[in-house]
């Protein structure tokens, strides 16, 4: 059977398209509709840039606009995202693993380098890596047919110990950093938390206490062992 042409081959879709349906696929895991000022508060953009780019989008066929209410990705928009993903995640494993970049660097440099990956270097990184399906945060990475499977985890914030870490989030390099100082990372067991006010205290591996702030919390998300 010939190989399906890649979402994101179409010449039509510009590297910040890419940029808008994976904000867009990132804000509606809830279902609901995303808003002009969602995507503004998550993009930086201004209510008349993000207006323009979503009529492009419709013109593409990759959103659907909902009078009142926002856009939701159509089908090949959420191809495209998932595509984009793919690449950023399969790239910031490769970065970490291959190349010994910093967990906090990698997800930069994804965002500059995702928008280039062809299919062949796609399938030789994927094959490099042993078909990984998750990134160094804990993200999983979109199959090659793009299926993505649910994670059964929760926020550190929601949790009772003992748990696993299973995803840290690469939003912000100073919590990813300061969270690898202090030891908790995907695959890192909590044996007990206390919280106050949104900051807790954990309990590691040998008794190792770490303190970490509210903001911290925010990024962890953890399955019970």
């Amino acid at each position: 059977m010939d190989q399906q042409p890649s979402p994101t081959s179409d010449p039509r879709i510009t590297s910040s398209m890419e940029d808008y349906l994976k904000a867009i696929y990132r804000l509606q895991i809830d279902g609901d509709p995303v808003t002009n000022q969602q995507l503004a508060d998550e993009l930086g953009y201004s209510g008349a840039s993000i207006t323009n780019m979503q009529k492009r989008l419709h013109d593409l066929n990759l959103l659907v606009l909902e009078p009142y209410k926002g856009v939701r990705l159509t089908p090949t928009g959420t191809a495209v995202a998932l595509e984009v993903i793919r690449h950023h995640r399969l790239l910031e494993l490769f970065l970490a693993q291959t190349l010994g970049m910093d967990l906090d660097a990698v997800h930069a440099e994804a965002d500059v380098l995702e928008h280039h990956v062809s299919e062949e270097l796609e399938t030789k990184i994927a094959a490099m890596l042993g078909f990984p399906e998750f990134d160094p945060h804990g993200d999983p990475i979109p199959a090659p047919d793009l299926t993505i499977p649910e994670l059964d985890d929760m926020p550190l914030a929601e949790a009772n110990a003992p748990v696993v870490v299973t995803r840290v989030s690469d939003r912000n390099a100073e919590t990813v950093r300061s969270l690898v100082a202090t030891g908790v990372l995907p695959g890192a067991i909590i044996h007990a938390i206390d919280g106050e006010n949104g900051s807790m205290l954990l309990t590691l591996v040998d008794n190792q206490t770490v303190a970490i702030s509210a903001e911290q919390v925010q990024a962890v998300r953890v399955r019970a062992v």
